[in-house]
């Protein structure tokens, strides 16, 4: 651990209630627990918040979701899209607006790790369809998108001490990344737990670095696989913090060919375009 116990414990001691979710969204993904949940429900969440509804319009009419017809209404689109791919744009919606800051080095580190976060959303969806795991595209969109949520905790609670003055800090570039190193996984899993996130996205946030894996948990081996090639897309800010050291047994789970990982690759870095 490259910094001091001082700086773990005031970390520690920093509210969960910092932004790390728009409202709405985390809504959304909490119902979404429940397998009843009616379409005009989604709906009525979606609507409170006039701009997230804007953005995930303007997502929903992309390219990669539109296909032959565009939305003109949120009603339109999850129709179209279903419940699910919505509350997946509507997570990836709302949190491209919280990586930023005022501080010039925080708000580089952000910018990385939300193109970082985004690349493996992106990629983990693209793996689970083109391994025949279809079902589970949108659960792995949004696994992608959250297993770091940690880090994105971390240096909102390092901005807050050093603008508080609660102790002395220099919001260096090394200093974050020691921070990340040390505690984003237990963090990012109090996190989840706090705000009653589904437990199987908890279950990636708490073992996405684990040494071993259970062999049963797909979505598990997706983003552990998609999250290692990252360094090797040059998608990865801190590939000295990656573990495992190999993801030769996620890639024997999934059958991902060399073709497989190339599409993955490309939309993963497409995404940074």
């Amino acid at each position: 651990m490259g910094f001091s116990l001082d700086l773990r414990y005031h970390i520690c001691l920093q509210p969960i209630e910092l932004p790390v979710f728009n409202p709405v969204a985390l809504e959304l993904l909490q119902m979404l627990a429940d397998h009843d949940v009616e379409m005009d429900e989604v709906i009525g969440v979606i609507n409170k918040d006039p701009a997230l509804s804007l953005q995930i319009l303007r997502m929903a009419n992309s390219s990669a979701y539109s296909g032959r017809y565009k939305s003109e209404t949120i009603k339109e689109s999850v129709n179209r899209l279903g419940a699910r791919q919505i509350t997946s744009l509507a997570m990836a919606a709302s949190q491209a607006a919280l990586y930023a800051s005022g501080n010039p080095v925080v708000n580089s580190v952000m910018q990385n790790l939300w193109l970082h976060s985004h690349a493996c959303a992106l990629g983990c969806r693209s793996l689970a369809l083109s391994c025949g795991y279809r079902e589970l595209a949108d659960k792995a969109y949004l696994a992608g998108l959250l297993h770091d949520i940690g880090k994105l905790y971390l240096l909102k609670a390092l901005e807050r001490i050093s603008i508080g003055g609660e102790m002395p800090l220099e919001l260096d570039r090394e200093t974050l990344l020691d921070v990340f190193s040390d505690m984003h996984v237990e963090q990012g899993v109090r996190i989840m737990n706090h705000w009653d996130i589904p437990p199987l996205y908890s279950r990636i946030v708490a073992n996405h670095h684990a040494e071993f894996f259970d062999s049963d948990d797909t979505l598990l081996a997706i983003v552990r696989l998609v999250n290692f090639k990252s360094m090797k897309y040059e998608l990865d800010l801190y590939p000295r913090f990656v573990q495992p050291d190999d993801v030769d047994a996620e890639t024997a789970l999934l059958s991902a060919s060399e073709a497989v990982l190339e599409q993955m690759e490309r939309e993963m870095s497409g995404s940074a375009a």
